[in-house]
């Protein structure tokens, strides 16, 4: 057992939420009971998540999408409420790091996306957003676009989306988890062959093809579902608790 605020402390340290300017809040979003001996780790905040959380009899809720992004309506009713009236008639705590969880060099999204892709990591190319959200390395050898689309299907058990903008050999990929598909400019003047996200947009595909640079649309939940889970492992190892990662299927 330990005490939340220590937790939260420990989360705060290791990825540094302020070295970000984020569309959300970072850190304990809904407070719930002291003390944490169980917790329940997951990508998202949705209700699914927080019936497992409940079942588990879990006392901390730890995702990656939580809630109050920026614009959204601020009015506690429908879902929100039953969101939050879950979280809150539970005594559940609800832990959320957006962006400093996809940037962080070990336990990060993009940093564990590369590994379990085999990527060989060069660097990061910085932006205004903060630091290591855009990644940069050289991909297994031999792979044009489609066979690294290939690749990228079997190691995340999602078929990819691919726009075949370079062609032949890829020599140098840049990729980006989750929803970062406008980064691809940015990836292309870093010199990226192909570049990795999450979502496509109407527009991705005219620049990836006038650029002459592939974009593998791989999934915004299928990138980063190992940031969350490896931060949870971190913290059971850390202070002596319980973890459990569940994964609640989404197809986008």
């Amino acid at each position: 057992m330990i005490d939340r605020q220590t937790l939260v402390a420990a989360c705060d340290t290791l990825l540094q939420p302020a070295r970000f300017k984020d569309y959300t809040v970072n850190g304990l979003q809904v407070a719930g009971r002291s003390r944490v001996t169980r917790v329940l780790s997951g990508v998202t905040a949705c209700q699914a998540l927080l019936d497992e959380a409940v079942a588990w009899e879990a006392d901390l809720l730890l995702v990656h999408h939580g809630y109050f992004w920026k614009n959204e309506p601020v009015a506690v009713t429908g879902m929100k409420q039953r969101r939050l009236k879950t979280l809150l008639s539970h005594d559940i705590n609800l832990l959320a790091y957006h962006l400093p969880l996809d940037a962080h060099a070990t336990l990060g999204n993009n940093a564990l996306l590369g590994e379990r892709l085999g990527f060989s990591a060069s660097g990061c190319a910085d932006g205004e957003l903060g630091e290591g959200l855009l990644w940069l390395g050289a991909p297994p050898p031999g792979l044009d676009s489609r066979a690294l689309a290939a690749h990228v299907g079997e190691r995340l058990g999602r078929e990819p989306l691919l726009v075949e903008g370079h062609r032949g050999e890829v020599g140098r990929v840049a990729w980006c988890t989750g929803g970062a598909q406008d980064m691809l400019s940015a990836a292309a003047e870093a010199g990226a062959e192909l570049f990795i996200s999450g979502e496509i947009s109407e527009r991705t595909t005219h620049i990836a093809r006038e650029m002459g640079v592939s974009y593998l649309a791989a999934g915004h939940h299928a990138t980063e579902r190992d940031g969350v889970r490896a931060l949870g492992e971190w913290l059971a190892n850390e202070f002596g608790i319980e973890h459990r990662f569940v994964d609640i299927d989404n197809p986008a």
